[in-house]
């Protein structure tokens, strides 16, 4: 029904290796957003979850949320940018809204949504 694009998904280790070594850092309760601002991986996004935030369950119900808030919003970021979603402890028992709150507040302190 509705999905992301496998296209437009991070899946090469090199390329999280590049978000974390070259791209901006933003930083909330609930999620980790890296920015990198290129043409090369323009409007791609990756989507992680650690091992110690539990099972594996517990880790793709958290990617899975992040790739929601992404679909729903990805129109609205500026072109030219990729973003790696990297969730947090705090976002395990919580519902979508929170998710998609959080990645909303990061992109606008990133400064990378369109101006509405």
């Amino acid at each position: 029904m509705f999905e992301l694009p496998k296209a437009i998904i991070l899946r090469r280790q090199r390329d999280f290796q590049l978000f974390y070594d070259c791209g901006s850092q933003y930083v909330d309760r609930y999620l980790v957003m890296y920015v990198l601002k290129t043409d090369e991986l323009s409007g791609m996004a990756g989507f992680a979850a650690g091992k110690k935030l539990g099972c594996a369950v517990v880790r793709n119900r958290l990617k899975r949320l992040m790739r929601e808030a992404y679909r729903l919003h990805r129109r609205e970021l500026k072109p030219h940018t990729a973003v790696l979603l990297v969730g947090r402890r705090a976002l395990i028992g919580e519902k979508f809204q929170t998710a998609e709150r959080s990645f909303l507040n990061l992109a606008k302190r990133a400064n990378i949504l369109l101006e509405q």
